[in-house]
């Protein structure tokens, strides 16, 4: 499990927003941005990490730790990213060519 509270981020004014304003993720939240093939960290205070995937959900990238101020890389066959609290990724132990399930209440 990714994040059990994850905030959906699916149009222009959302995914422009992101996780700006806000000063950190707690474990077990996250915000899913689609469609996304990289982000920007411009504007945050924190780190964090983000799974790429493509449209069925395979991940195609991974960015643990991506530093305030910096760009991640472009994942052309990427349709999504989740970003994560920061450590995510080692901790699920999360890899390129898994499947992830995005399911909504």
């Amino acid at each position: 499990m990714l994040a059990e509270q994850l905030r959906i981020a699916d149009n222009f004014l959302l995914r422009l927003k992101g996780l700006l304003f806000t000063s950190s993720l707690s474990s077990g939240q996250g915000l899913y941005i689609t469609p996304c093939q990289a982000i920007h960290m411009v504007g945050m205070t924190y780190a964090i990490d983000c799974v790429f995937m493509d449209n069925t959900g395979v991940v195609v990238g991974l960015c643990p730790e991506v530093k305030p101020w910096t760009l991640s890389p472009l994942f052309c066959q990427a349709r999504g990213c989740i970003e994560l609290p920061a450590g995510t990724i080692a901790s699920t132990k999360t890899e390129v060519g898994d499947l992830v399930e995005i399911k909504r209440n």
